[in-house]
Order: C-alpha cells, then structure tokens, then sequence
C-alpha cells in the first residue's frame, strides 16, 4: 500500500532533517557552551562553586531530555497514572544532580571514579532485594534514558573546560560522568519504590486487602492498591 510506505518514507525524512539540526546545533551551540562554561567557572578563585552549579545544571537538563519524557509517559500510562510521571521526573532530576555534583567534586578533588562508582552500583544492587521488581526495570530503564544526547554534548564538556582551567587530568577527572549519571537514577527510583512498598504495607493494614508484592498505590484515591502481580 502506498500510504503507509509515504507515512514511513516522511517519517525517515523528518528523522534525518532532525540529525542533521541537531548535531548542527551540538557543534555548533551545546559543546562549545559547555565548554566555555565549565572553563569560566573553573578558571576563578571559588572552583568549589562547580559543585552546587553543576547539580543545578543537572537536576534541570535532564528535564530537556526527549527519552525522559517519553519514559515518563510510558511509565505512566502502563500503570494507569498510578505511578506519576511528575514523581518519576523529578527523582530523576535529583539523581542527575547528585552525579553531577559528586562529578564536579571529582573535577575539583582529583578522586578516583573507582571510589564512587563500585559504591553506587553496589547500593544498586542491594537495593533490588527490597523493591518491587517493576521499580528495578523501570530505574534500570532511567539511568540509561538520563544519559541521553544533552548529558553527553553538555555536561560532558563542561566537565572537560573545568578540568582543563583547573589543570586537572581530563582522561582521569572528566571522563566519567555520564556513567555517574547512568548510575544515580538507579539508587533514587528504586528509594522511591522501597517508599512505596512502605506506604503499601501501611495503608494494607487499615483496609481488607491484603498487600501483595509488586503492589502499587494510586495516592490520588485512598486506600486504594493496585496490584499488578497478577498481569
């Protein structure tokens, strides 16, 4: 059928014209700017002003990024709204943040990733034994959504211009912090489910429902569980 084939063939034109526009702006905009940014912050006497302006950048840039809100809303449309997107986004921005900033200390200290990354992905992994695993998939899916394009063509060159000002080792100190920011959202959605299996177990003991693993609560009508153990 001709129509579909157009509907395809226009949907790989509009995909090839956003590439090109996009990595037209990353070369000539979003490298650049990360760059000069990190560089001019770097280059002052307060170096340790990295820290609190690079989580700021962090927690705001993730935002921007177009995987996460499409995972935001996959999210929530699978659980009927019962897991908000506003909720998802914002541990999401609060994980970037934190890698940000422990990458920019990184920048600044000189610290080895080794100290920060074996840490991480070991609380991540201690905590899938306490979530559902629904809340594992999903943080799994967010560290890598969260390390999408805008992470990759700005926070990375800004790491790069505050460690070449500083005169750090870029191959050592910059390099990095996209897999910090892939390795934070694990530990923050999978604390935002051991809050949920918290709020589960209490309000189960105040109705006739018995709370039942891979529970989730629709906190915009109480005393409701939704159980999707049984899909």
């Amino acid at each position: 059928p001709k129509r579909p084939l157009l509907k395809i063939g226009s949907g790989i034109l509009y995909t090839f014209i956003g590439l090109v526009l996009f990595l037209t702006g990353v070369n000539v905009g979003f490298m650049p700017a990360g760059n000069f940014l990190g560089s001019e912050l770097a280059g002052g006497d307060y170096q340790w002003t990295l820290i609190p302006l690079g989580m700021l950048l962090g927690f705001f840039i993730v935002a921007a990024e177009p995987a996460v809100s499409v995972l935001k809303q996959q999210v929530e449309d699978i659980t009927e709204g019962h897991i908000s997107g506003k909720v998802l986004g914002l541990n999401l921005s609060i994980g970037v943040a934190i890698s940000v900033g422990l990458s920019m200390l990184r920048v600044v200290t000189g610290i080895s990733i080794w100290y920060m990354v074996l840490p991480g992905y070991a609380i991540a992994l201690l905590l899938t034994f306490f979530v559902s695993p629904l809340f594992t998939a999903i943080a799994f899916d967010s560290g890598s959504v969260a390390s999408g394009p805008l992470t990759a063509t700005f926070l990375l060159p800004f790491a790069v211009g505050a460690t070449q000002a500083i005169g750090g080792n870029v191959l050592t100190d910059a390099f990095g912090i996209v897999a910090m920011v892939a390795m934070t959202p694990l530990i923050t959605i999978q604390i935002l489910g051991v809050v949920y299996r918290v709020k589960s177990a209490r309000i189960s003991k105040n109705v006739s429902n018995v709370y039942q693993e891979n529970a989730i609560i629709d906190y915009s009508q109480e005393n409701t569980i939704v159980d999707y153990s049984q899909e």
